[in-house]
């Protein structure tokens, strides 16, 4: 999205439909920073708000910053067809902790929620199959953390 009135509506509506979310665009990209237990209601309003319909879950991921307290970002990337727009959703989470899984909301989300289970080693809750993907289930550690 590179339209400037279109990137301001967008945060204008994210805003409203996110109480308590910070709302910033940078570099023609909308982002989202919010609470991890925050994280299914903000999925399930983006999802279902007239105008943003963001129905479509591209990615899941993480980032490892295992300088900070709570170490990982779960970064969640979402496309709306109707409104041809991106956000990206950020939330943190420490080690050891759990966010919910986005399964009820986003199907795809659990082949997202494993791989970052693995890589990571980040938690999802209520996740109907959280196990390994990528590497063998003997396997001990997480590749993607700094600290591997």
């Amino acid at each position: 999205m590179t339209d400037q009135a279109a990137l301001d509506a967008l945060k204008t509506a994210l805003a409203a439909a996110l109480p308590g979310a910070v709302v910033s665009a940078a570099y023609g990209e909308v982002n989202v920073v919010l609470s991890a237990a925050d994280i299914v209601r903000a999925l399930t309003a983006l999802r279902d708000t007239e105008g943003l319909k963001f129905t479509t879950l591209i990615d899941i991921t993480g980032v490892d910053h295992p300088e900070r307290a709570k170490r990982f970002d779960v970064v969640y990337h979402l496309l709306s067809m109707t409104r041809n727009a991106r956000v990206r959703l950020k939330a943190e989470l420490g080690e050891g902790e759990a966010i919910e899984s986005a399964v009820a909301v986003y199907p795809a989300a659990s082949w997202f929620e494993r791989e970052a289970f693995d890589m990571y080693g980040i938690l999802f809750a209520n996740h109907p199959d959280l196990r390994r993907i990528l590497t063998d289930y003997g396997f001990s550690g997480h590749p993607l953390r700094k600290d591997f």
